[in-house]
């Protein structure tokens, strides 16, 4: 049923809560490709802060993050087994939300696994929620995995 499954991670151990759903879903499902993904967002989305820096020293800002987050989704990638499945990973640049929408619209994505910091009130609308933008802007299915440890809110 699901061919490629699109594994959204920020760096976090919460973001990582979601490996055994998609080693449930790989085993069950004979799941071809995974994509571990990271969205890089470039420093004007944080309230201007790209005026504190030449372009230069920008762009190898950016250039810095988006080699370690390659290298942390390298290392993920490796320990991840799955018989018959290529695990491939992907760093890109842009809105977080949009960009993993796009992508997975493009690139014929079946299930998006993504964990949620469940986070309510203030800080959810000052910080958004990617995992909420995501599900209501990809046409493709999102199965989002709270934390460990949440609580139900009333």
């Amino acid at each position: 049923m699901y061919q490629h499954i699109m594994v959204p991670l920020d760096g976090s151990e919460l973001a990582e809560c979601v490996f055994t759903h998609l080693d449930a879903i790989a085993a069950g499902c004979y799941v071809k490709k995974v994509t571990l993904i990271c969205v890089e967002e470039p420093l004007h989305i944080y309230g201007g802060l790209e005026s504190m820096f030449s372009d230069h020293e920008r762009e190898q800002l950016e250039e810095s993050h988006m080699v370690k987050e390659r290298s942390y989704l390298d290392g993920i990638a490796k320990r991840l087994n799955y018989k018959g499945a290529v695990v491939e990973t992907k760093v890109l640049r842009g809105h977080v939300a949009h960009e993993l929408a796009n992508y997975a619209d493009a690139n014929g994505v079946d299930l998006i696994i993504i964990s949620t910091h469940g986070r309510s009130g203030v800080s959810r609308w000052v910080w958004g929620s990617v995992a909420d933008k995501l599900l209501r802007s990809s046409c493709v299915p999102v199965l989002m995995v709270r934390a460990p440890g949440c609580v139900a809110g009333v």
